[in-house]
């Protein structure tokens, strides 16, 4: 940032340096100019044509370096057929006349005719009263002073923009330190909370940084929940885990009899944990992608299509709003409500009905069956990992629990009811709508 501010405001002056040398060194160059052009006037008006047709002057110039030789300010009159006129100041020189062009206006250029002096001349032609001469008068002067003014003035100005460009840039750098003291004191405070000094950035920042510091602390929030999310469920895997194992050391060390079968259920127990915590795991894995977004009609489409092929004697019906979009993987939305469908098939009489529509914020999908429905009183318990009403049809108890889970992974909720359509059991599935 400094290194940038420094080249444009270096930049910058340097334009406006060289502007405003060119402005004021035309002007210098005009004020010499209108000098050299007042004793060209007063030159002109005294002159007159003398008795053999020489031009003279009727009262003498008023400058003394007219008279002193090679004093730097001279004039000279010349015309066609007659030797030139000039001021004992010239000595033997000459100005230099250049007559391919007519100066009926007055003429200012720079010359180089003198080896030891650089002139500014100044030229008119005019006819004198009683002449048919076209004569040329010019006024020269050496360009010493013209060009002290100019290099003084130029310093001047280059002492001026470097001063105030150092100025600029120290005043740019002194911002850009200061500005940036928030995101010094943001670094610190960053590097002590990872240290675990602090638990979440406190203090007041800039309204500029401020919303940065929310967001931060947001994330250190959600982290942690994850953190203690990933402690709480390992630490619950780890205490399913523990029971069977135990069951199975102690059939072991008894060498009973029953120890395949002990073996084979407690494993079946063990898996279902697993299966149950590792779902789990995957959901809180993609719960934080941005890019959690689903269609919630090509997701049912998908679920509806795959249950048929499994239970082609059930009549699966789905109807859902255009344009849904909801708030979860897609992959974690066709397993859960894989789960409901695949239930409500499984365990109902022949019908299910699948609808989908937008509900204030929220996505609601209801799953509804035709099938003897459920008590009132065992519907919490359903949610409980491992437990089955009807244990004559196979399973491992985990569908509505995974349903539950993976719904408030994503800030949503699962509910039984009763269906007022078919009379068997409605689930209500509700998860937060995309934006």
């Amino acid at each position: 940032m400094i290194f940038v501010a420094a080249a444009w405001i270096m930049l910058l002056l340097a334009g406006g340096g060289f502007a405003l040398d060119r402005v004021l060194t035309s002007a210098v160059t005009k004020n010499f100019d209108d000098q050299l052009e007042y004793l060209l006037n007063s030159m002109m008006v005294s002159a007159e044509i003398g008795p053999d047709g020489e031009v003279m002057f009727n009262r003498p110039l008023g400058d003394q370096r007219f008279l002193e030789p090679y004093s730097g300010l001279y004039w000279q009159v010349s015309g066609q057929g007659y030797e030139p006129f000039p001021s004992r100041s010239l000595w033997d020189r000459l100005l230099k006349t250049d007559r391919a062009h007519q100066d009926m206006r007055v003429h200012a250029y720079d010359s180089n005719q003198f080896a030891d002096q650089k002139l500014r001349v100044v030229e008119r032609d005019l006819k004198l009263p009683g002449s048919e001469v076209l004569w040329r008068f010019q006024v020269a002067q050496d360009r010493e002073t013209l060009d002290a003014q100019i290099a003084a003035m130029r310093r001047t100005i280059v002492r001026s923009f470097l001063l105030l460009g150092l100025g600029l840039i120290f005043m740019a750098t002194l911002q850009t330190w200061y500005g940036l003291i928030p995101l010094r004191k943001l670094r610190i405070a960053i590097a002590r909370l990872r240290a675990g000094e602090l638990t979440r950035i406190e203090g007041d920042m800039p309204g500029e940084v401020a919303p940065m510091v929310e967001e931060l602390n947001a994330l250190v929030a959600h982290n942690d929940r994850q953190a203690e999310e990933a402690r709480r469920h390992a630490g619950n895997l780890a205490h399913a885990l523990k029971t069977p194992l135990t069951v199975i050391m102690n059939a072991a060390s008894a060498q009973s009899g029953e120890l395949s079968e002990t073996v084979v259920r407690e494993a079946r127990t063990m898996r279902r944990q697993v299966d149950h915590h590792l779902a789990r795991a995957r959901a809180v894995g993609r719960r934080g992608s941005s890019h959690s977004r689903c269609d919630i009609g090509a997701a049912v489409d998908a679920v509806e299509r795959a249950v048929s092929r499994l239970y082609p004697h059930v009549r699966i019906d789905a109807d859902a709003s255009e344009g849904l979009i909801g708030h979860i993987e897609r992959q974690d939305l066709e397993e859960i409500l894989g789960n409901l469908v695949e239930n409500a098939a499984k365990y109902g009489g022949g019908s299910v009905f699948v609808t989908a529509r937008a509900d204030s914020g929220f996505v609601e999908i209801l799953v509804e069956d035709d099938g003897p429905g459920i008590a009132e009183a065992d519907r919490q318990r359903l949610f409980e990992r491992g437990v089955r009403l009807d244990t004559g049809k196979p399973g491992t108890g985990l569908g509505l629990a995974i349903v539950r889970d993976v719904a408030e992974i994503y800030e949503g909720s699962a509910s039984l009811e009763e269906s007022e359509d078919l009379g068997g059991l409605l689930v209500r599935l509700r998860l937060p709508a995309a934006g």
